[in-house]
């Protein structure tokens, strides 16, 4: 036997825990059984303990504390990754109507493309793709569409009707589950379009705030004289009130924190019956550098939104192998409005960085760009004796494709971050 690669202590409101990254366990212990855990370096410390102590000798073995000596932990990751990213019961198909937006918000990294809108020719050729999709793939379950941009809402009619009606209709043929997201600044809502929505399985719409209406309005506004948040905290309370899920993404910078107590007025304009409905994420903006005195004002404001009945976290906690990014899996595609093929959403949309093209036949014809994207995970060397690999995994696909041939680590290699990464699990599992 020998001790696990993915294990860790730590200390949290006032009690010692272990816990294993892979099996993602956590062990409340005290301090006398800490040391004895601490203190198993060698197989026969393990034998030792199994001896004076069975119960928790077992319970390590159970979860993974302590493996057989021959066991390839890393090759565990491996497979369950592949398992996963392989999986042919789902199909996600990401499409951007338009690269457009009607916002120009100043830290967004899309390069906006003024007038473009996915054609009529294309719109045919995705519903090709999405018919190939559901009579080719015996096994497939469920098949999902989101809508990114630009601002998908801005064709709603032209683009995200027809494809959504055409995929409910073949998916309810052919037995499988069909279900849609939108990621939308939330501002071009009609009631007609909500009610529309009501035909379909809507998993949610992902919607940010800037902080409270004179912030919100400096960052995300129509034009100089008129801003936006008051429509679209409306349209939130609309979306709540006809049971449709409304993630609130709040952007914070240094400066809005503050300013996110007037929001709470706002917040509270939803029915107390239907703020299940909503749930608020708190996401740094990406210039923005996080001190402990930033953390732990998210933190009070995490709380006093939990108050209010509504769900409230700050950000993810990474889970990259059993939760990886949709761009890693193989059963999944983004549509740009001009056919051509990606896989990441979270990069240009540029023509030099695609990886296929949309066929008119509704096949796409993957580029060497895929293939690479498809084989490059485990191949960074600091990545395969991390304690946190099942967890971060080195980031995304795209991580590992932008530190292609370099050690790298998504998290400067600095153990304090990998510990705050487990303290973060721990507060979502045990508060």
């Amino acid at each position: 036997m020998k001790t696990g690669q993915f294990n860790h202590d730590i200390f949290h409101n006032n009690k010692n825990y272990i816990y294993n990254s892979f099996s993602n366990k956590f062990i409340a212990i005290d301090a006398t059984i800490l040391d004895l855990f601490k203190a198993l370096r060698t197989e026969e410390d393990i034998q030792d303990l199994s001896g004076y102590h069975p119960t928790f000798y077992q319970s390590l073995y159970k979860n993974g504390f302590i493996v057989e000596k021959d066991v390839d932990e890393v090759d565990k990751v491996r497979t369950l990754s592949k398992q996963i990213d392989s999986d042919e019961t789902h199909y996600s198909l990401i499409v951007n109507p338009t690269m457009n937006c009607n916002f120009k918000c100043w830290y967004c990294y899309e390069s906006h493309v003024k007038g473009s809108k996915m054609n009529n020719e294309t719109v045919t050729k995705t519903c090709l793709l999405i018919n190939n999709i559901i009579t080719t793939k015996k096994e497939l379950k469920t098949f999902h569409i989101s809508w990114f941009g630009g601002e998908p809402l801005m064709y709603y009619k032209e683009v995200i009707a027809p494809i959504m009606a055409f995929a409910d209709k073949i998916c309810k043929e052919y037995g499988v589950e069909f279900d849609t997201q939108f990621t939308t600044n939330g501002f071009l809502f009609t009631d007609e379009m909500i009610e529309e929505l009501k035909a379909y399985t809507v998993n949610g719409f992902q919607i940010t705030l800037d902080g409270n209406k004179a912030s919100h309005d400096t960052v995300r506004y129509v034009n100089a004289k008129r801003g936006s948040y008051d429509v679209i905290m409306q349209n939130v309370k609309k979306l709540c009130e006809n049971n449709f899920s409304v993630g609130i993404r709040v952007n914070f910078t240094n400066d809005n924190l503050d300013d996110f107590e007037e929001v709470y007025k706002d917040l509270q304009k939803i029915d107390v019956e239907k703020r299940d409905y909503a749930s608020i994420a708190f996401h740094k903006v990406w210039q923005v550098v996080e001190d402990a005195q930033t953390t732990e004002r998210v933190n009070e404001l995490i709380r006093k939104v939990k108050e209010l009945g509504f769900a409230a976290h700050e950000g993810a906690v990474p889970d990259n192998v059993k939760h990886s990014c949709y761009a890693d899996k193989i059963n999944n595609a983004t549509i740009n409005y001009n056919g051509d093929v990606f896989k990441c959403t979270a990069r240009d949309f540029s023509g030099g960085s695609k990886e296929g093209v949309l066929k008119d036949n509704g096949e796409i014809n993957w580029n060497d760009k895929f293939e690479e994207r498809m084989n490059i995970k485990f191949k960074n060397k600091p990545c395969l004796s991390c304690s946190i690999l099942p967890l971060c995994n080195g980031g995304c696909s795209q991580h590992a494709l932008e530190n292609k041939d370099k050690d790298y680590c998504v998290y400067d290699f600095d153990e304090n971050q990998k510990k705050e990464i487990v303290r973060k699990k721990l507060i979502r599992i045990a508060g």
